[in-house]
């Protein structure tokens, strides 16, 4: 049987992500277990695949922001955020939180309609 390319591979089969322990949190050597990995190519493949699931959830914490800042920033809320407290809540600029705004109701958007 053939194996599945390394791509298809990688999307078939996530990296675990696991909290570490807080005194394997503390040691700023330790990281993931990767320093404890010898074999080379055991540790390109397990870097590789830690690197693709923090990506991952990288995109997917930003579609969340995005969502957050267009909810926020809805006229229809009584308590609505200006796009300046919106930036200075998320450590943006104000041009960066606008782009988040309409990203947000973009997406927000796509998921209402059926």
């Amino acid at each position: 049987m053939a194996q599945p390319e390394r791509s298809e591979r990688q999307r078939l089969r996530p990296a675990p992500l696991l909290f570490e322990p807080s005194a394997a949190a503390a040691d700023p050597e330790h990281f993931f277990d990767l320093e404890s990995t010898e074999d080379p190519k055991e540790l390109l493949d397990r870097a590789t695949e830690l690197a693709l699931a923090f990506r991952a959830a990288t995109d997917r914490a930003v579609e969340f922001q995005a969502m957050a800042a267009a909810q926020l920033a809805d006229p229809r809320r009584f308590d609505r955020l200006t796009t300046a407290d919106i930036a200075e809540r998320a450590e943006w600029t104000e041009d960066y939180a606008k782009k988040m705004v309409e990203y947000g109701r973009t997406l927000l958007n796509t998921t209402t309609q059926p």
